[in-house]
């Protein structure tokens, strides 16, 4: 899909360069920056096709990045950019939502075929708020006209994935998934404190959405 506008998010500058200057000679309309604020602030003003994001941002972890994003209803293509190939890294960036992973050094060919890929199967863009909450993975908070309730990671991880899927039941294990790193032992009853806790913060926001139980799968924001 040439002519595809990318929003290349790369903090070294050469590397960010080359990717650049690489997608504009395969007809791509490439855009650079090398922060997470930056990030959200051009998808703001104008959503791209799809995103190339480095995980490892000098002012936000590109994967809280993702879950902001697809909490408020942005659902452009990700590819993650990162130097770290574990298995629990993989997981974890598919988890807030990532598309697809691409481990430095990589072939600019591949990620070339990797990306198209990622636009063809790509669906609506453009962003949104969840009955008014906005998710900030630079602060970790949300907030609500103007009112705002800091976060903690994983509060933070939970509620962009129920913001991520509203109206939708959201299965425990998925929440967990979501939560904790991969292969974290969390008892059921720990799923369920940071889902009060997390009531009572949408409360403070005086918030136009509540969090559901759904028995015997999970939960639900209505």
């Amino acid at each position: 899909m040439t002519g595809a506008r990318i929003l290349v998010v790369e903090d070294d500058a050469e590397l960010r360069g080359q990717l650049l200057r690489g997608l504009a000679e395969e007809g791509f309309r490439p855009e650079g920056t090398a922060t997470g604020a930056e990030l959200l602030e051009r998808v703001k003003r104008a959503g791209p096709d799809a995103l190339i994001v480095d995980i490892g941002l000098p002012d936000a972890d590109g994967r809280d990045l993702c879950l902001a994003l697809r909490a408020g209803g942005v659902q452009a293509p990700v590819l993650f950019l990162t130097a770290r190939d574990s298995l629990a890294e993989r997981l974890s960036g598919f988890d807030a939502g990532g598309d697809d992973y691409v481990t430095k050094p990589f072939a600019f060919t591949e990620l070339v075929a990797r990306l198209q890929a990622l636009l063809r199967r790509a669906g609506a863009d453009g962003a949104s708020e969840v009955a008014g909450v906005r998710l900030d993975p630079l602060a970790h908070s949300a907030s609500v006209d103007g009112r705002s309730v800091p976060l903690t990671p994983t509060e933070f991880r939970l509620l962009a994935c129920l913001l991520g899927r509203p109206d939708e039941a959201v299965r425990r294990r998925e929440l967990v998934r979501a939560g904790w790193p991969h292969g974290a032992m969390v008892r059921e009853n720990t799923l369920d404190a940071y889902v009060a806790r997390l009531r009572r913060k949408l409360r403070q926001l005086e918030a136009r959405l509540a969090i559901a139980t759904v028995h015997g799968v999970g939960y639900k924001l209505e």
